[in-house]
């Protein structure tokens, strides 16, 4: 397989990086036209090091990495303490990187800085970068980001790709849990940066794997009454009659499981006959409206959506990532997973990553712990939470 992925906690930096790079020169050789270079926030200091050791033993087309609190690969995910983690694909095809200095909110050139030229403006923030790789020929492309949550607001690029690239799939994560602003390391290529954002464009539309780890309980309603980010009515009722009349239809488990955390789940295509896992977009129930029984969320919601409540609980975050993978085939994939996940959930060691290897029947699994995950849902990626986004590769017939 052209894919490889391996592992060090060594607390020296370059002695696990020595150990990763002989795994993968052992498997197929230098040159991968992917290298993503993940290490926990115990090596941040050393980051720059790492990538660059890396860059120079394996020499990559192109090199993507990130710090963040925990890390994974080759069925292992080390929460605490220092690991590196390094994933390479061979024979992908073209794969270019750029860093995106900060968002731009619409279509068209980036906002400019006082005093910068156009010219400079747009080169500096890498749009216009971005934008050639993204508008060459062809229309299968993906695009895999790792933001500095602090820096960079994820979800105004991800509103203006779905304008201008409606066809382009994202997928990636906001690095840095645990981290300070400013303490974020990023990498591309041959730069690295404690801000923004790194994208690698790839010639290919990936298949990808959302799971959000949550199951859909009660009947769908439709939104009838909405202001912002509060949902008024479900059904011309109030929101929170119906969910205290979902609450007594609940078994006690059920319900113990609702009391710890309630989520709404939105269709996204409505244009489909039945709804269920992996159709809703799944936000948090952050409060309720004691004066108009309204509940608030994390984003907004539109009269004449349907919706859904949802739990989210280990077994159901288990039983939908089996469901997610089941059936698919991939020769490797990179994993973006919560930080909210991991032990924290299931009570257990290496889940996700152990768990996308299995049913994959690869060991070239490689990621990182996010802050927010990214992935598509429908036709239009998203940023969510709690979530195990996984990109998966699989062999090309014929190399670039």
């Amino acid at each position: 397989m052209p894919f490889a992925a391996a592992i060090s906690e060594h607390p020296n930096a370059a002695e696990a990086i020595a150990e990763c790079v002989g795994q993968l020169l052992d498997a197929h050789g230098p040159h991968p036209d992917l290298l993503a270079v993940f290490a926990t926030s115990a090596h941040r200091s050393d980051f720059p090091a790492v990538c660059a050791l890396s860059r120079r033993l394996l020499r990559p087309a192109c090199l993507m990495g990130a710090v963040s609190s925990a890390v994974l690969g080759v069925g292992r995910e080390v929460e605490h303490g220092p690991a590196v983690s390094l994933w390479a694909g061979w024979g992908i095809g073209e794969v270019s990187g750029v860093h995106l200095d900060r968002p731009r909110v619409g279509p068209g050139p980036a906002p400019a800085t006082p005093g910068a030229s156009p010219a400079t403006e747009s080169a500096s923030t890498g749009w216009a970068q971005l934008d050639a790789l993204l508008d060459g020929p062809g229309h299968e492309r993906t695009l895999l980001l790792l933001a500095d949550p602090w820096s960079f607001p994820v979800d105004e690029l991800l509103t203006s790709v779905a304008r201008t690239h409606p066809e382009l799939v994202v997928v990636g994560g906001l690095c840095g849990p645990g981290l300070r602003p400013g303490d974020a390391g990023l990498a591309i290529d041959r730069l690295s940066v404690a801000h923004g954002a790194v994208a690698v464009v790839l010639d290919q539309r990936l298949e990808t794997v959302l799971s959000q780890g949550c199951r859909p309980v009660g009947a769908p309603f439709t939104v009838t009454r909405s202001l912002a980010n509060v949902v008024e009515e479900l059904g011309s009722r109030p929101a929170m009659t119906r969910l205290q009349e979902l609450a007594l239809s609940l078994d006690p488990v059920d319900r113990e499981r609702l009391a710890r955390g309630l989520h709404l789940g939105r269709v996204v295509d409505e244009h489909r006959a039945e709804h269920g896992r992996g159709d809703f977009l799944i936000r948090a129930v952050l409060g309720a409206r004691a004066d108009t029984g309204g509940l608030v969320l994390g984003e907004h919601v539109e009269v004449g959506d349907t919706v859904q409540f949802q739990l989210r609980d280990a077994d159901s975050a288990h039983e939908d990532l089996v469901e997610m993978l089941q059936g698919r085939d991939a020769a490797g994939a990179l994993v973006f997973t919560c930080n909210g996940r991991g032990v924290e959930l299931f009570g257990e060691a290496n889940h996700d990553a152990r768990l996308v290897g299995e049913l994959l029947g690869t060991n070239a699994v490689g990621g990182l712990f996010c802050a927010g995950e990214i992935g598509p849902i429908g036709s239009r990626s998203f940023l969510h939470g709690f979530t195990a986004s996984v990109a998966l590769f699989r062999e090309r017939s014929t190399d670039r």
